[in-house]
């Protein structure tokens, strides 16, 4: 068990409108009519984990795919069955087209505290290369309406890579969203990644230049601190007291357990995941059966390199004698007392640094019993 007295839960949708270009997620298009018997099998699978002893949520969070998708008294059903503490936060990916006044409404009524909105970009050639179907001024919209419903806590994701995008359009993106009279106070900020399998992936005219992507990526950093938001981890940066409390979990090496189809779960070294597709979920609980895709047990060398690769993507880094030698990575590092964090400039290849930490020479391999 992880020491932190944080534990979150995550509940996969895996329903969406329309599959964007660029994604590789277990979601799709065309499973609409499952929702029903899917939010049951969701339910079913709750009660059976609070049956065997499932603690209280210090946070939860529903993903995807779209949970938006799913009419908002649902979602608060799921929302329902789980045991929160009073204080837990509860953040809903929402597509903003999805982000109407009534929904938002019902949200919060039903103890969602955090909305999450995939922007990715205001310029329209942008959003048109992504796949994304909302339009340009969907972000006045939505910062409007969260505001109006009263959530304090809220983000706003962006995409930075595309072949359609200047450096330009990113600065008019970045001057879109903090010129609102209330903008997001958590921003994330992702490197577009041409997936195998997604048209984008399938399209090498279409894949980022990195160095491209890397400007891209450093004025986003530049602006964004310079408007008073503290970088968190790789990808994101918020106001302080805005942080994503969830995400944190993750970073920190907590627990959380996972609900739906492909969710993920983690407690102490032991790490499992659930079937992919939502049919063979929603039958392997009407069975009775758990919905198990598969699982592993982290050897303590695995776990605590896994510990230190996240930590070092974070602000608050990774101690001293995590490293042997600092020697070939001192361009791309800071050292700050006993810790050491990654410099602005070296966040997109943060790869290169965690390949040096201490416990990357032990053999990382989970093992295996799925």
């Amino acid at each position: 068990m992880s020491v932190s007295s944080e534990f979150g839960v995550y509940v996969h949708v895996p329903f969406c409108a329309h599959r964007c270009d660029y994604c590789a997620f277990a979601t799709y298009a065309d499973r609409d009519h499952l929702m029903d018997d899917y939010v049951e099998a969701l339910l079913t699978e709750i009660a059976r984990a609070k049956d065997a002893g499932l603690p209280r949520a210090t946070s939860v969070f529903f993903g995807g795919g779209t949970p938006s998708r799913l009419p908002a008294a649902e979602l608060g059903r799921v929302l329902d069955a789980l045991e929160r503490t009073e204080d837990c936060e509860v953040t809903v990916e929402c597509n903003p087209e999805d982000a109407d006044l009534e929904r938002l409404v019902a949200y919060r009524r039903a103890g969602v505290t955090r909305m999450s909105y995939g922007i990715q970009s205001t310029q329209p050639a942008v959003l048109a290369d992504l796949g994304r179907r909302h339009g340009t001024g969907a972000h006045r919209e939505v910062a409007a309406r969260t505001h109006e419903v009263g959530f304090l806590s809220w983000n706003m994701d962006l995409i930075v890579g595309s072949r359609a995008e200047s450096l330009a359009d990113v600065e008019r993106t970045l001057k879109d969203i903090l010129s609102l009279e209330n903008p997001p106070p958590h921003i994330s900020c992702y490197a577009l990644t041409p997936e195998p399998a997604t048209p984008l992936g399938r399209d090498p005219r279409r894949h980022p230049d990195e160095d491209d992507t890397a400007d891209a990526y450093d004025l986003v950093g530049r602006v964004l601190e310079d408007a008073g938001y503290e970088w968190e981890e790789i990808s994101n940066w918020a106001r302080p007291g805005h942080e994503c409390r969830h995400n944190h979990v993750y970073w920190d090496d907590g627990d959380y357990v996972g609900f739906g189809s492909a969710a993920h779960s983690h407690r102490g070294r032991r790490r499992w995941w659930n079937v992919r597709t939502p049919e063979r979920y929603i039958a392997m609980v009407r069975r009775g059966e758990a919905p198990l895709g598969g699982e592993e047990e982290l050897s303590e060398s695995a776990r605590e390199f896994e510990r230190d690769s996240l930590a070092l993507r974070t602000r608050r880094g990774v101690p001293r004698e995590a490293f042997d030698s600092l020697d070939e990575i001192a361009h791309l590092v800071e050292v700050h007392g006993n810790r050491v964090t990654l410099r602005p400039t070296a966040r997109l290849v943060a790869n290169q640094v965690i390949l040096r930490l201490r416990s990357a020479d032990h053999d990382p391999s989970p093992r295996s019993s799925s």
